[in-house]
């Protein structure tokens, strides 16, 4: 079968499509064949060069497609059935993953980084790492979900406890956690404002902002208290870093909190204490989400509420021209690659 691996970091010539030997299930396991998977900034920096990883190594965090053969053991799923390989986990025994939290194990690892990824025809899943596809959407829509859509929940649901009278700032909302977080936010009931690059802005109205800002033409946090009458917003969603912090500061309301998930643009940033005590602000970390929140994710998508945001298809045998499509920054959502 082929895999789309790495053997050394750096540009897009390190990618190869290597012929690899087809993975059989174990008792526990089911065999997947992959029909797309998702491109992740993560692929991205791993390609360029992350610290302590074993290559070479099989990318992609985010994959869809078919259960081709099941283990001795499984009882959850068939032949046939459609499925989503879950992008991160934990060991499965400490107190945080015994608890529903997953994400916070200290041996918490990612698909495609610390794991091998789903960039590949065939991929072996354990039989809890598998989960049931909607039955109304196509591949493509379920590839772009699983990583952002986790992280974004966190954010907002877990995080954030968003509800119906907050105002939510969300900042790149073409990117797949920004384009996930307008509509968990809209799902929840909250109002959105949401930034981007002018082309991207009448998207992120018809996934549900009510506002949207160029970011690259004006002032946000000026807009934010125009829009909110001097107030500012009681959340923010933040993965961009250094260049949009003081704007993302400066929207938060009193009690307001922020949420950051990345450092796409630098990951050094300053602010004034004062203003953070003062003003009862919250400034909050976060990194992917569970299972759990995976399954009611899930069930929104079914009932039509969200949806995944695919913006370009490519075959996997272009995977360098769709590495360097979504490093350009053109896409809107999720850059898909097809097996």
């Amino acid at each position: 079968m082929k895999s789309i691996r790495i053997h050394a970091h750096g540009g897009v010539e390190q990618l190869r499509i290597d012929d690899v030997e087809q993975p059989k299930p174990g008792p526990r396991q089911i065999l997947m064949e992959v029909k797309a998977a998702a491109l992740n900034r993560l692929d991205l920096w791993i390609r360029k060069g992350l610290p302590g990883l074993h290559l070479p190594l099989t990318l992609g965090a985010d994959g869809s497609g078919v259960v081709k053969e099941t283990g001795s053991e499984i009882t959850q799923f068939a032949v046939g059935d459609r499925v989503l390989a879950q992008p991160g986990y934990g060991c499965g025994l400490c107190q945080a993953c015994l608890g529903g939290r997953e994400n916070y194990c200290p041996k918490y690892g990612i698909v495609g980084e610390h794991f091998e990824g789903v960039q590949t025809q065939f991929a072996v899943l354990d039989e809890a790492k598998a989960i049931r596809m909607p039955s109304n959407i196509n591949f493509e829509e379920g590839a772009a979900i699983p990583l952002v859509y986790m992280t974004a929940w966190e954010m907002l649901v877990n995080k954030c406890a968003v509800k119906p009278s907050d105002t939510v700032l969300v900042v790149a909302a073409s990117s797949g956690v920004g384009s996930a977080a307008v509509q968990i936010a809209r799902a929840h009931g909250a109002r959105v404002i949401a930034t981007a690059g002018t082309a991207k802005l009448e998207k992120a109205k018809a996934l549900g902002a009510e506002f949207v800002l160029d970011h690259y033409k004006q002032d946000v946090a000026k807009e934010v208290k125009k829009i909110t009458q001097g107030r500012g917003v009681e959340i923010v969603v933040d993965h961009a870093g250094s260049a949009t912090w003081q704007s993302s500061m400066r929207s938060l309301a009193k009690g307001g909190k922020l949420v950051v998930c990345g450092s796409t643009t630098g990951f050094e940033v300053t602010f004034d204490l004062r203003f953070l005590f003062i003003r009862q602000q919250s400034i909050l970390g976060s990194t992917m989400g569970t299972r759990g929140d995976m399954s009611r994710i899930l069930q929104l998508v079914e009932a039509g509420k969200m949806k995944g945001v695919v913006d370009r298809v490519f075959p996997f045998t272009e995977v360098a021209k769709a590495h360097e499509y979504l490093e350009s920054g053109q896409q809107f959502g999720k850059v898909i690659l097809s097996f």
